[in-house]
């Protein structure tokens, strides 16, 4: 009886596990003083995991007849080199934005992908480690907004950096204030339509910004929630003798929706990686 008395409720639960590893209390889903612990450090493990695989690949790439290994990694980097190349056109540029693609791609695919681990498997073993059976772990980055916002943002400062550097700073700054409803020779209409243009370009970097980290964010929070749940039908048959359903509809739905995950995880930093390309070619691009 004291056991079930602390079994945590299905909306206890979820709660629990929508909680971060962090220095401070969060007090809503956007705080600048908030440090993610769990986000920042599982990133960068992936980080150095993809690092490490592009190491292998480089290490025993061969001439001759590729292995399967080496022959997917280089379908990935044409892949890649070819979307490149199709939102690039500068060629100089290039040499910084296909490998930088690439490591969206790869970096954002594996942090994905840590949705497909068991969803108390990492949270209860911190737990042991920690001594602590209340204590927080989220292990998917992505589904934290502060790392999909953080991601978005540096696309933005690049695509800052490449205006100027292709157009220079007059040549960006004539831009800001001329599109996309251009000029007039009217000096009143020109201030005019100078401040309207300057309003559009910035509402258009924010509504692109946001909406590139939003996107990715909103799919894999829901991916996560939907994983929270199925784990929840099976810990209700695990305290269900008598349910036999139950624990098969666990195991049926579980199965099903990680093998659909599998798509979204690959789609979703599909779709970053090409944006991001989009943007930057935007930014070489003249209005």
């Amino acid at each position: 009886m004291a056991a079930e008395a602390h079994a945590p409720t299905a909306s206890e639960y979820i709660v629990h596990h929508l909680q971060h590893l962090q220095n401070i209390k969060q007090k809503s889903i956007i705080d600048m003083s908030v440090i993610n612990y769990d986000s920042v450090i599982v990133s960068v493990l992936v980080g150095f995991l993809g690092l490490f695989v592009f190491w292998l690949a480089a290490r025993k790439a061969t001439s001759g007849v590729p292995g399967r290994f080496q022959a997917a990694v280089e379908m990935m980097v044409e892949m890649v080199d070819n979307q490149a190349k199709a939102n690039i056109h500068n060629a100089q540029s290039r040499k910084f934005i296909a490998p930088l693609a690439l490591t969206v791609f790869v970096w954002i695919f594996l942090m994905n992908a840590m949705d497909l681990l068991p969803v108390d498997l990492l949270p209860v073993l911190w737990q042991g480690a920690t001594g602590d059976s209340h204590a927080y772990l989220r292990i998917v980055p992505t589904a934290d907004l502060s790392t999909t916002l953080g991601l978005s943002s540096a696309v933005l400062i690049l695509c800052f950096f490449y205006s100027i550097k292709i157009k220079g700073m007059g040549g960006w700054a004539h831009e800001l204030v001329t599109a996309p409803f251009g000029t007039s020779k009217n000096p009143v209409f020109a201030l005019i339509l100078g401040v309207v243009n300057l309003l559009m370009q910035v509402i258009e970097y924010v509504a692109k910004t946001v909406s590139h980290g939003m996107r990715l964010f909103g799919n894999m929070y829901a991916g996560e929630l939907v994983f929270m749940l199925i784990a929840l039908m099976g810990g209700a048959a695990a305290m269900s003798l008598s349910g036999v359903l139950l624990p098969v509809g666990h195991i049926i739905a579980g199965s099903i929706w990680a093998i659909f995950h599998i798509l979204i995880i690959t789609l979703q930093a599909f779709i970053f990686m090409m944006l991001t390309l989009i943007y930057l070619g935007q930014a070489h691009e003249a209005h």
